[in-house]
Parts: C-alpha cells; structure tokens; sequence
C-alpha cells in the first residue's frame, strides 16, 4: 500500500512530484507532529485569487476546513486566514464570523502592522497554509502562469516570517511554505519560474493543495487513534458549498464543481486512497 505521501502525489498532473527527492519522505507525520507538540491557537492560512476567473479558486479552503475540523476535534482553538476574495467562501463552508481573520489588501508595512497586531492577541501556537500564494523574491504575487495577482493578494507571508513552528502546503511552488524550495522549483520546467520565498517548518508538496491537508489530517489520525479525515461525500458538500459561494476551479477558471480540473469523482480518489489506508490500521 502507498504511504500518505505517495497519495497525496498519485495523479500529478503539474510535475511537483520533482521536488519530492528534496523534502522528507515522511512530511505529513513530521508536520502532524509538530502539531502536536504545540497545542493552542492554531491559524490556518488560505483562498487563493484566480485571474480568469475572478474570484478565489476551489482547493484551499476544503483542506483548511478539513484539517481545521481535524484540530477542532483534538482540543484546538482554530481560525482562519483569508482575505476579501475567500471570507464569503469560508463563511458558506460553515467557518463562523469569530473564527475568520480577514486580512487586508494594502502595502507592505500596512499588512506587517496587521500581521505583529494578529500575533499579539491571537498567540497563534502554529501556523499552517494551504494554496495561499506567497510572496517572490521581486516583492510580487505571481499565479501558475507568471502573471501578477499582486492586487488581488493579502500579504500574509508577514505572519509566518518569524514564527517558530509553521507548516506550508502547496502543489505548484507558488505557494506560502515553497520558499525552502526556492532555488529548486525554477529546474523543474512545469512549475513555477519565480516561486514563492516564504518558508516554513514544515512542507507538504501535493498533486493537489487539498489532498496535502488531508494527508495532514491522516498522518494526525494516525498519531492519535483515530479517523479524523472528512468523509468523501463531506468533501463534495463542501466543494459544492464553495462554488456556490462564487468560488472557481483553479485550472478552468470557471465556476464548476471540481477541483485543479479533476471532476468530483477524480477529486475524491485522494480523499479514498487515505482512508482506506487509516482502515487498513484499523482506523
């Protein structure tokens, strides 16, 4: 049987798979662990903006709500990251008014003031970010195809630049988290050329961001005990809920129910493979 990280890599149709050789093979344990030796506050960053279509795509926030549930479950005080584009998403998704931090639109030094006032009294424990775009080293905010979504993007980078214990999730080398990668994504011909610089703890490379959160959430379940993940049919209300709510597939662009350009039913292969592995441990 696969391991988590070989599942969340099955069906890679964008090439991460490249960068494997050059993160842990067990990443969804190691990222599970430092979760659980940091209990508290933990802060999930995501909702990414896509151009062609307007608005904020549909893998991202599923992942954050499943792990986030996950957490929820384990005694966690969990909120969540977003900007303009991906609080409506969230909020039909369920996330609650109190549990939803909108990060502002604005300059540098604005958004590192918002980011220094969120640490402060929030005392996040840890940090994580599902396909939240991050930052390149020319201070610009690029999408798969290199054009600039700076506009369009929160500057969150700012609150994962000097914590301590950070998890970044991404399936393209633009995301929060890549910048460990930095200098080897633009080697590998499909992804990125200017990747994102921001680092964290913790990566978690992914065919697709939502697949990385559940393998998060099964190497937890793992840890614990017990099945934390959502079921398939919970993942496809959420999806549902998402593009109801004005969010769009990532690679089409359009307002549809799938994910990356997977349909429903490919979309949930992941979600599959994962739990039949936590049954096979008796989970």
């Amino acid at each position: 049987m696969l391991t988590i990280d070989e599942i969340i890599l099955t069906n890679d149709l964008r090439g991460v798979s490249a960068l494997r050789p050059h993160v842990p093979a067990d990443s969804c344990d190691r990222a599970a662990q430092l979760l659980l030796a940091n209990p508290g506050t933990v802060l999930i960053a995501t909702g990414f903006y896509i151009l062609s279509g307007g608005a904020a795509e549909t893998d991202g926030p599923p992942g954050a709500v499943a792990i986030g549930d996950a957490l929820g479950t384990l005694g966690y005080d969990v909120q969540y990251v977003t900007d303009l584009y991906g609080v409506p998403i969230l909020t039909a998704m369920g996330v609650p008014s109190d549990a939803l931090i909108e990060f502002p639109i604005t300059g540098d030094s604005e958004s590192q003031t918002f980011s220094d006032t969120v640490t402060r009294e929030r005392k996040p424990s840890v940090l994580i970010a599902i396909e939240r775009c991050g930052l390149s080293e020319d201070g610009i905010y690029r999408n798969m195809r290199g054009r600039d979504i700076t506009g369009f993007t929160a500057r969150t980078d700012h609150l994962f630049r000097h914590h301590l214990a950070t998890i970044g999730i991404g399936d393209g080398g633009n995301e929060i988290g890549m910048g460990g990668l930095a200098t080897v994504i633009p080697t590998v011909p499909s992804l990125v050329k200017m990747p994102a610089i921001t680092k964290t703890t913790e990566i978690i490379l992914s065919s697709v961001s939502n697949w990385g959160g559940y393998g998060l959430v099964a190497a937890l379940s793992l840890r614990v005990g017990k099945n934390l993940l959502p079921t398939p049919q919970a993942e496809r209300d959420l999806i549902r809920q998402a593009v109801d709510a004005g969010a769009v597939d990532g690679v089409l662009g359009k307002s549809t129910y799938g994910v990356d350009g997977l349909t429903m039913e490919q979309n949930s292969l992941g979600l599959e493979q994962l739990h039949a592995l936590l049954a096979d441990q008796g989970l």
